[in-house]
């Protein structure tokens, strides 16, 4: 199981980098949540240069989108692209922009099954 487990998280790390261009990475830091998340991805994502600027955008209020609470459900996680916010619904059971769409139970023809709806 850890092994599986292991693979998930490596596999999620690498479509994180490989979903920015080249000269976009870099080693940053991001709010996520209530929390400063510091690693290595996109520039888009992890706005800030160190966790100090990072902790203190999140003491900021007015500069952190994400004290609004924009999601309805999941984290929030403040970025650089317009609407300054994305949702991690991931394992809610609902998805969309802010997580406001249920999970369908069933297949509904035609329709593309959200990978936030996907368990593992």
């Amino acid at each position: 199981m850890r092994a599986v487990f292991l693979i998930f998280v490596i596999a999620s790390i690498q479509l994180t980098v490989w979903a920015c261009e080249p000269d976009q990475t870099h080693n940053g830091c991001k709010i996520y949540g209530a929390s400063c998340s510091c690693g290595y991805g996109c520039r888009n994502e992890y706005i800030y240069r160190t966790r100090r600027a990072c902790l203190n955008a999140l003491r900021d209020r007015s500069s952190n989108v994400c004290n609004r609470l924009p999601c309805l459900r999941g984290t929030c996680i403040q970025t650089v692209q317009e609407p300054g916010f994305t949702c991690k619904c991931e394992g809610t059971g609902f998805y969309g922009q802010r997580c406001e769409k249920a999970c369908p139970i069933v297949p509904i023809r035609g329709m593309v099954f959200p990978h936030e709806c996907i368990v593992i």
